[in-house]
């Protein structure tokens, strides 16, 4: 198994691109803790990993409280011992509005999709230094939007993916030496998000695929398998890295 014996947290796995990643890790060998603030849905990933036989839990994570998280990352690491994997999948649409100036809006998302991963690493670096030689692999959901500018998504969601792109960058570089790999997934067109508005129309969503080169939507478990790379020591000499899980849409 690729995560034999591994500790990893994966946030936002209630649903979507963090539950596949928790289900694949696990079916790995990774000892997994979903994090998410849908308690109901959380728990129903734990206990369906821990049924087909792997290891998970569920704890409920409002990834903007900093409070929270220092909580999260010390029961993980005093239940397991160690963490060696963190997921920061956890994030908001941008689409669920038709003000793209929205102040409060620019708020929030910048709160949960920028604040959230900037927590995320901290308190993810601070159990990996512990680690030693052994390190640890972040892994840091930025998107497509990071990269370009899009209509139809309030200008925050760009704006908070594009930080997790830097923020990624300068980590990989500072943590290097403590063998700390720091990289981001981008995905592209995917099942909508539950936060989702414009991107989960249909005519939005065809208009999206036309500049997709492979002319189709992504699934969840495509990007799962990206994040298991990133995991695993397949990966371990890559950091500051950017893989892009978007059908060819950035290569234009």
């Amino acid at each position: 198994m690729r995560l034999q014996d591994k500790v990893a947290i994966v946030t936002g796995a209630a649903s979507g691109m963090g539950a596949a990643t928790a289900r694949l890790f696990a079916q790995e060998g990774a000892k997994v803790t979903i994090t998410d603030m849908l308690e109901a849905e959380g728990a129903a990933v734990a206990a369906e990993i821990v049924k087909a036989g792997g290891s998970a839990r569920y704890l409920k994570h409002d990834v903007a409280d900093e409070a929270n998280w220092e909580a999260v990352v010390a029961e993980v690491v005093a239940k397991d011992g160690r963490l060696d994997i963190m997921v920061n999948n956890a994030g908001i649409s941008g689409s669920a509005t038709n003000d793209m100036y929205d102040t409060a809006l620019w708020d929030r998302i910048m709160n949960v999709n920028a604040r959230g991963v900037f927590l995320g690493t901290k308190y993810a670096v601070q159990a990996m230094r512990r680690n030693g030689e052994a390190g640890g692999s972040i892994i840091n959901f930025s998107s497509i939007s990071g990269v370009v500018g899009q209509n139809g998504i309030h200008c925050a969601y760009n704006a908070s993916k594009a930080a997790v792109r830097l923020l990624t960058k300068t980590v990989a570089v500072q943590e290097g030496p403590y063998n700390i790999r720091v990289n981001t997934v981008h995905p592209g067109v995917m099942p909508p998000m539950r936060t989702s508005g414009n991107t989960a129309d249909p005519v939005f969503r065809e208009k999206m695929l036309r500049s997709v080169p492979l002319r189709r939507a992504g699934g969840v478990e495509e990007v799962a398998t990206v994040c298991l790379f990133l995991a695993s020591a397949e990966s371990s000499y890559m950091t500051g890295t950017e893989l892009h899980v978007d059908g060819g849409y950035l290569a234009q």
